[in-house]
């Protein structure tokens, strides 16, 4: 399922939104262009950010793992940035505690775990929004979002759970990136929009 639009309505254009979306690609070009021309396989490795780093298990070549925390985001606002940094932290600790030294050193990049942060943020905010989705290969409809992303969550939790179990070899997703960082925004949420007008209900 694709999500393409929501029945909420704003009272202005998302610059938060776009301007993340411009920082993320234009650091991704930034890096490409201002790299050593070893590619794709250098820029994971200068910064992305390695479990590894926190136990002085390896040495990464990009440099220390809190300014790698940092730039794995924009690979792929504050309350971005720390719900990035609480899906790192999550990640970080599943990795350590259940998984392998080889999947301890596979790089983590993207911004996956710092949009789980919104998307718990919206389902507190928005739980009676319905998203407009689309579903292969022609069908659109609505459904709540406290379904959509409730499914979601579930199906990381799932999907995360059976990682420990089968890790895929090589790397994967960062299923517990995406948990940590939804569970962030369900909670910090409450601290962010204490005392600021409330966002506008969808009509129904």
């Amino acid at each position: 399922m694709l999500p393409l639009r929501d029945n909420a309505p704003t009272r202005r254009f998302p610059i938060v939104t776009v301007a993340i979306i411009v920082a993320n690609f234009a650091v991704w070009i930034f890096w490409e262009k201002a790299g050593t021309g070893a590619g794709f396989t250098s820029s994971l490795t200068d910064g992305g950010y390695f479990p590894c780093e926190v136990v002085n298990d390896c040495r990464a070549p990009g440099g220390s793992w809190w300014t790698d925390a940092f730039t794995s985001m924009f690979m792929h606002s504050v309350f971005y940035i720390l719900g990035g940094l609480a899906a790192t932290a999550s990640q970080t600790f599943v990795t350590l505690a259940f998984g392998s030294d080889q999947a301890a050193r596979v790089p983590n990049i993207g911004a996956s775990g710092a949009i789980a942060a919104v998307l718990g943020a919206y389902l507190v905010l928005l739980p009676r929004a319905r998203v407009f989705t689309y579903v292969l290969p022609f069908f659109f409809f609505e459904i709540p979002a406290v379904f959509f992303l409730g499914f979601w969550f579930l199906f990381q939790l799932f999907v995360g759970s059976q990682s420990l179990v089968q890790p895929e070899q090589g790397g994967g997703i960062a299923f517990f990136a995406h948990i940590g960082g939804f569970l962030f925004g369900l909670l910090a949420v409450w601290v962010f929009t204490a005392g600021r007008q409330k966002p506008l209900r969808p009509a129904y």
